[in-house]
Protein backbone atom coordinates (compact mmCIF):
# COMPACT_ATOMS: atom_id res chain seq x y z
CA UNK A 1 0.00 0.00 0.00
CA UNK A 2 1.47 3.49 -0.93
CA UNK A 3 1.75 5.83 1.99
CA UNK A 4 2.05 9.78 2.31
CA UNK A 5 2.73 11.48 -0.09
CA UNK A 6 1.60 9.48 -3.12
CA UNK A 7 -1.47 7.90 -0.82
CA UNK A 8 -3.71 10.64 0.81
CA UNK A 9 -7.19 9.96 2.46
CA UNK A 10 -7.73 13.84 2.71
CA UNK A 11 -8.60 13.28 -1.29
CA UNK A 12 -12.06 11.52 -0.24
CA UNK A 13 -12.79 14.56 2.40
CA UNK A 14 -12.25 17.55 0.81
CA UNK A 15 -15.65 18.87 -0.13
CA UNK A 16 -19.37 17.56 1.16
CA UNK A 17 -19.99 15.81 -2.18
CA UNK A 18 -17.30 13.30 -2.03
CA UNK A 19 -17.57 12.84 1.78
CA UNK A 20 -21.28 11.60 1.08
CA UNK A 21 -19.96 9.46 -1.88
CA UNK A 22 -17.57 7.43 0.61
CA UNK A 23 -20.05 7.75 3.68
CA UNK A 24 -19.74 3.56 4.92
CA UNK A 25 -22.84 3.84 6.92
CA UNK A 26 -25.99 5.67 6.15
CA UNK A 27 -28.76 6.84 8.61
CA UNK A 28 -32.34 6.60 7.47
CA UNK A 29 -35.61 7.60 9.17
CA UNK A 30 -36.59 4.24 8.26
CA UNK A 31 -34.12 2.87 10.77
CA UNK A 32 -36.65 4.22 13.50
CA UNK A 33 -38.63 2.89 16.30
CA UNK A 34 -40.38 5.28 18.22
CA UNK A 35 -41.27 4.33 21.60
CA UNK A 36 -44.68 5.60 23.17
CA UNK A 37 -46.19 5.83 26.76
CA UNK A 38 -50.07 4.63 26.95
CA UNK A 39 -51.89 5.97 29.87
CA UNK A 40 -55.63 6.50 31.06
CA UNK A 41 -58.17 9.19 30.85
CA UNK A 42 -58.80 11.58 28.38
CA UNK A 43 -56.78 14.72 26.41
CA UNK A 44 -53.58 13.81 28.64
CA UNK A 45 -49.93 14.09 27.82
CA UNK A 46 -48.27 14.26 31.03
CA UNK A 47 -44.94 15.74 30.78
CA UNK A 48 -41.88 13.75 32.20
CA UNK A 49 -40.01 15.73 34.44
CA UNK A 50 -36.72 13.36 33.59
CA UNK A 51 -37.39 12.70 29.45
CA UNK A 52 -37.88 16.59 28.50
CA UNK A 53 -40.16 16.25 25.78
CA UNK A 54 -41.66 12.77 26.33
CA UNK A 55 -44.84 12.37 27.94
CA UNK A 56 -47.58 9.93 28.99
CA UNK A 57 -50.60 9.72 26.25
CA UNK A 58 -53.88 8.90 26.96
CA UNK A 59 -55.19 7.37 24.31
CA UNK A 60 -57.03 9.56 22.38
CA UNK A 61 -54.00 11.99 21.93
CA UNK A 62 -51.56 8.53 21.29
CA UNK A 63 -53.48 7.96 17.90
CA UNK A 64 -52.52 11.96 16.87
CA UNK A 65 -48.40 10.94 18.22
CA UNK A 66 -48.64 8.37 16.33
CA UNK A 67 -50.09 10.28 13.12
CA UNK A 68 -47.56 12.70 13.35
CA UNK A 69 -44.55 10.38 13.75
CA UNK A 70 -46.05 8.65 10.57
CA UNK A 71 -46.46 11.61 9.00
CA UNK A 72 -42.52 12.27 9.38
CA UNK A 73 -41.59 8.94 7.76
CA UNK A 74 -41.54 6.37 11.08
CA UNK A 75 -42.98 3.16 10.51
CA UNK A 76 -43.18 1.67 13.51
CA UNK A 77 -43.74 2.36 17.60
CA UNK A 78 -43.04 0.44 20.05
CA UNK A 79 -45.81 1.04 22.97
CA UNK A 80 -45.52 0.82 26.89
CA UNK A 81 -48.79 0.68 29.21
CA UNK A 82 -49.44 2.17 32.63
CA UNK A 83 -52.84 0.46 33.78
CA UNK A 84 -54.87 1.94 36.19
CA UNK A 85 -54.45 -0.78 38.85
CA UNK A 86 -51.45 -2.67 39.90
CA UNK A 87 -51.39 -7.01 41.38
CA UNK A 88 -49.26 -9.22 42.01
CA UNK A 89 -49.99 -11.28 39.30
CA UNK A 90 -50.06 -8.12 36.93
CA UNK A 91 -53.84 -9.18 35.78
CA UNK A 92 -53.97 -5.95 33.76
CA UNK A 93 -51.34 -6.57 31.39
CA UNK A 94 -53.48 -9.40 29.55
CA UNK A 95 -57.08 -7.82 30.25
CA UNK A 96 -58.59 -7.96 26.44
CA UNK A 97 -59.77 -4.26 27.50
CA UNK A 98 -56.27 -3.26 29.15
CA UNK A 99 -54.39 0.05 28.21
CA UNK A 100 -52.16 -1.24 25.63
CA UNK A 101 -55.07 -3.71 23.80
CA UNK A 102 -57.72 -0.59 23.97
CA UNK A 103 -54.41 1.57 22.72
CA UNK A 104 -53.81 -0.56 19.30
CA UNK A 105 -57.17 -0.33 18.27
CA UNK A 106 -57.39 3.41 18.83
CA UNK A 107 -53.97 3.61 16.72
CA UNK A 108 -54.99 0.98 13.97
CA UNK A 109 -58.15 3.03 13.18
CA UNK A 110 -56.37 6.38 12.43
CA UNK A 111 -52.96 4.93 11.62
CA UNK A 112 -53.72 1.56 9.70
CA UNK A 113 -50.33 1.13 8.10
CA UNK A 114 -48.17 1.89 11.30
CA UNK A 115 -46.53 -1.30 12.15
CA UNK A 116 -47.31 -1.68 16.34
CA UNK A 117 -44.57 -3.37 18.73
CA UNK A 118 -45.62 -4.10 22.02
CA UNK A 119 -43.42 -4.51 25.16
CA UNK A 120 -44.48 -7.95 26.73
CA UNK A 121 -43.73 -7.98 30.54
CA UNK A 122 -44.80 -7.27 33.71
CA UNK A 123 -43.33 -4.59 35.58
CA UNK A 124 -45.40 -1.86 34.40
CA UNK A 125 -48.78 -4.19 35.43
CA UNK A 126 -47.49 -5.38 38.80
CA UNK A 127 -47.44 -4.13 42.43
CA UNK A 128 -44.09 -4.79 43.25
CA UNK A 129 -42.61 -3.78 39.93
CA UNK A 130 -40.66 -7.00 38.94
CA UNK A 131 -40.90 -8.42 35.54
CA UNK A 132 -42.68 -11.81 36.72
CA UNK A 133 -44.56 -13.58 39.03
CA UNK A 134 -42.79 -13.33 42.73
CA UNK A 135 -42.32 -16.10 45.40
CA UNK A 136 -40.18 -15.50 48.31
CA UNK A 137 -39.13 -12.16 47.10
CA UNK A 138 -37.77 -14.14 43.98
CA UNK A 139 -39.14 -13.41 40.36
CA UNK A 140 -40.20 -17.42 39.85
CA UNK A 141 -38.96 -18.07 36.21
CA UNK A 142 -41.42 -20.67 34.76
CA UNK A 143 -44.69 -19.40 36.31
CA UNK A 144 -44.13 -16.32 34.81
CA UNK A 145 -43.69 -17.76 31.47
CA UNK A 146 -47.18 -18.61 30.92
CA UNK A 147 -48.65 -15.03 31.93
CA UNK A 148 -45.90 -13.81 28.92
CA UNK A 149 -47.71 -15.88 26.41
CA UNK A 150 -51.04 -15.20 27.54
CA UNK A 151 -49.94 -10.96 27.26
CA UNK A 152 -48.71 -11.78 23.72
CA UNK A 153 -51.48 -13.35 22.57
CA UNK A 154 -53.95 -10.97 23.89
CA UNK A 155 -51.63 -7.73 22.20
CA UNK A 156 -51.63 -9.87 18.88
CA UNK A 157 -55.73 -10.76 19.49
CA UNK A 158 -55.84 -6.71 19.38
CA UNK A 159 -53.83 -5.78 16.71
CA UNK A 160 -50.16 -5.76 17.63
CA UNK A 161 -47.98 -6.80 14.46
CA UNK A 162 -45.25 -7.83 16.55
CA UNK A 163 -44.52 -8.59 20.27
CA UNK A 164 -41.56 -7.60 22.14
CA UNK A 165 -40.62 -9.50 25.49
CA UNK A 166 -38.44 -7.73 27.78
CA UNK A 167 -38.83 -10.00 30.84
CA UNK A 168 -35.56 -11.52 30.44
CA UNK A 169 -36.50 -14.86 31.89
CA UNK A 170 -34.91 -18.18 30.43
CA UNK A 171 -37.13 -19.85 27.76
CA UNK A 172 -39.72 -16.51 27.01
CA UNK A 173 -39.21 -16.36 23.64
CA UNK A 174 -39.86 -20.37 23.18
CA UNK A 175 -42.90 -20.40 25.47
CA UNK A 176 -44.39 -17.17 23.16
CA UNK A 177 -43.57 -18.75 20.37
CA UNK A 178 -45.52 -21.72 20.99
CA UNK A 179 -48.72 -19.28 22.44
CA UNK A 180 -48.53 -17.69 19.22
CA UNK A 181 -48.38 -20.85 17.40
CA UNK A 182 -51.03 -22.45 19.19
CA UNK A 183 -53.47 -19.86 18.84
CA UNK A 184 -53.10 -19.32 14.65
CA UNK A 185 -50.66 -16.45 14.91
CA UNK A 186 -47.55 -18.54 13.56
CA UNK A 187 -46.95 -15.01 11.53
CA UNK A 188 -46.55 -12.99 13.97
CA UNK A 189 -43.13 -12.29 14.79
CA UNK A 190 -41.16 -11.98 18.19
CA UNK A 191 -38.82 -9.19 18.31
CA UNK A 192 -36.41 -10.59 21.85
CA UNK A 193 -35.35 -8.59 24.57
CA UNK A 194 -32.01 -11.03 24.04
CA UNK A 195 -29.54 -9.30 26.18
CA UNK A 196 -31.07 -6.61 28.35
CA UNK A 197 -28.28 -5.28 30.93
CA UNK A 198 -29.07 -4.28 34.47
CA UNK A 199 -28.09 -0.84 33.55
CA UNK A 200 -28.41 2.38 35.23
CA UNK A 201 -29.24 3.88 31.86
CA UNK A 202 -32.64 3.01 32.69
CA UNK A 203 -33.90 5.65 34.92
CA UNK A 204 -35.51 8.17 33.16
CA UNK A 205 -37.69 5.04 32.06
CA UNK A 206 -38.83 3.91 35.46
CA UNK A 207 -40.07 7.49 36.26
CA UNK A 208 -42.03 7.30 32.88
CA UNK A 209 -43.48 3.64 33.26
CA UNK A 210 -43.73 4.15 37.00
CA UNK A 211 -42.33 0.45 37.17
CA UNK A 212 -39.22 0.92 39.84
CA UNK A 213 -39.57 -2.73 41.93
CA UNK A 214 -40.24 -1.94 45.47
CA UNK A 215 -37.82 -4.30 46.77
CA UNK A 216 -34.52 -5.30 45.67
CA UNK A 217 -33.34 -5.16 42.07
CA UNK A 218 -33.62 -6.74 38.99
CA UNK A 219 -30.06 -8.35 38.78
CA UNK A 220 -31.26 -11.79 39.27
CA UNK A 221 -32.72 -11.99 35.93
CA UNK A 222 -31.14 -8.77 33.55
CA UNK A 223 -27.45 -9.32 32.48
CA UNK A 224 -24.34 -8.01 34.59
CA UNK A 225 -23.01 -5.16 32.98
CA UNK A 226 -19.27 -6.66 32.62
CA UNK A 227 -20.34 -9.57 30.71
CA UNK A 228 -20.37 -9.88 26.96
CA UNK A 229 -20.40 -13.76 26.56
CA UNK A 230 -23.22 -14.27 28.40
CA UNK A 231 -25.17 -12.12 26.48
CA UNK A 232 -24.32 -14.10 22.93
CA UNK A 233 -25.43 -17.22 25.00
CA UNK A 234 -28.69 -15.20 25.63
CA UNK A 235 -29.19 -13.99 21.78
CA UNK A 236 -27.97 -17.68 20.71
CA UNK A 237 -30.89 -19.06 23.30
CA UNK A 238 -32.78 -16.98 21.88
CA UNK A 239 -32.29 -17.69 18.10
CA UNK A 240 -32.39 -21.54 18.81
CA UNK A 241 -36.14 -20.69 20.44
CA UNK A 242 -37.07 -18.75 17.14
CA UNK A 243 -36.84 -15.63 17.65
CA UNK A 244 -36.78 -13.46 14.35
CA UNK A 245 -35.42 -10.00 15.57
CA UNK A 246 -32.48 -9.64 18.55
CA UNK A 247 -32.47 -7.11 20.58
CA UNK A 248 -29.38 -5.39 22.48
CA UNK A 249 -30.14 -2.59 25.43
CA UNK A 250 -28.91 -0.24 26.18
CA UNK A 251 -27.33 0.95 23.40
CA UNK A 252 -24.81 3.56 23.76
CA UNK A 253 -22.38 1.78 26.04
CA UNK A 254 -23.10 -1.65 24.19
CA UNK A 255 -21.51 -1.04 21.27
CA UNK A 256 -19.16 -3.82 21.66
CA UNK A 257 -21.80 -6.42 22.29
CA UNK A 258 -24.09 -4.86 19.24
CA UNK A 259 -20.80 -5.88 17.10
CA UNK A 260 -19.97 -9.23 18.61
CA UNK A 261 -23.73 -9.95 17.88
CA UNK A 262 -23.62 -8.45 14.31
CA UNK A 263 -20.61 -10.64 13.31
CA UNK A 264 -22.36 -14.07 14.59
CA UNK A 265 -25.77 -13.67 13.96
CA UNK A 266 -27.85 -13.05 10.42
CA UNK A 267 -30.89 -12.04 12.60
CA UNK A 268 -32.11 -8.45 12.26
CA UNK A 269 -30.45 -6.35 15.25
CA UNK A 270 -32.60 -3.39 17.13
CA UNK A 271 -31.00 -1.57 19.64
CA UNK A 272 -32.81 0.50 22.15
CA UNK A 273 -31.19 3.93 22.65
CA UNK A 274 -32.61 4.47 26.09
CA UNK A 275 -34.08 7.39 28.32
CA UNK A 276 -31.19 7.49 29.98
CA UNK A 277 -28.68 8.31 27.21
CA UNK A 278 -32.10 10.37 25.76
CA UNK A 279 -32.02 12.90 29.49
CA UNK A 280 -28.44 13.22 29.26
CA UNK A 281 -28.29 14.89 25.46
CA UNK A 282 -31.62 16.52 26.37
CA UNK A 283 -29.80 17.85 29.59
CA UNK A 284 -26.50 18.70 28.09
CA UNK A 285 -27.92 20.70 25.38
CA UNK A 286 -30.49 22.83 27.19
CA UNK A 287 -27.42 23.57 29.35
CA UNK A 288 -25.45 25.14 26.03
CA UNK A 289 -22.94 22.73 26.50
CA UNK A 290 -23.37 20.42 23.28
CA UNK A 291 -25.03 20.95 19.86
CA UNK A 292 -27.83 18.35 20.24
CA UNK A 293 -28.86 17.92 16.84
CA UNK A 294 -25.13 16.72 15.62
CA UNK A 295 -24.52 15.15 18.64
CA UNK A 296 -27.76 12.67 18.22
CA UNK A 297 -27.46 12.03 14.31
CA UNK A 298 -23.70 11.07 15.62
CA UNK A 299 -24.52 8.38 18.52
CA UNK A 300 -27.66 7.33 16.45
CA UNK A 301 -24.99 6.86 13.54
CA UNK A 302 -22.67 4.61 15.89
CA UNK A 303 -25.17 2.61 16.67
CA UNK A 304 -25.92 1.84 13.15
CA UNK A 305 -22.19 1.41 12.23
CA UNK A 306 -21.87 -0.95 15.34
CA UNK A 307 -24.10 -2.72 13.58
CA UNK A 308 -27.84 -2.67 14.33
CA UNK A 309 -30.18 -2.45 11.70
CA UNK A 310 -32.90 -0.51 13.75
CA UNK A 311 -32.86 1.43 16.33
CA UNK A 312 -35.74 2.18 19.42
CA UNK A 313 -35.49 5.70 19.83
CA UNK A 314 -37.13 8.89 21.89
CA UNK A 315 -35.31 11.29 19.41
CA UNK A 316 -37.26 9.70 16.16
CA UNK A 317 -39.53 12.53 15.53
CA UNK A 318 -36.67 15.27 16.08
CA UNK A 319 -34.30 12.60 14.28
CA UNK A 320 -36.55 12.02 11.33
CA UNK A 321 -36.97 16.24 10.71
CA UNK A 322 -33.16 16.63 10.96
CA UNK A 323 -32.25 14.07 8.65
CA UNK A 324 -35.26 15.69 6.30
CA UNK A 325 -33.75 19.29 6.52
CA UNK A 326 -30.11 17.53 6.17
CA UNK A 327 -31.37 15.84 2.73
Amino acid sequence: MATYPEHRLRRLRKNTAIRKLVRETSLSVNDFIYPIFVTHGKNVRDSIESMPGINRLSIDTVSAEVQEAHSLGIQAVLLFGIPEKKDALGSDSFNSKGIIQSAIKAIRQHTPDILIITDVCMCEYTDHGHCGITENGLVNNDKTLETLGEISISHVKAGADIVAPSAMMDGQVGAIRSSLDKNGFVGTPIMAYSAKYASGFYGPFRDAAMSAPSFGDRETYQLDTANIRQALDEIRLDVAESADIIMIKPALAYLDVISAARDEFRLPIASYNVSGEYSMIKAASQNGWIDEKRITLEILTSIKRAGADMIITYYAKEAATWLKTNN
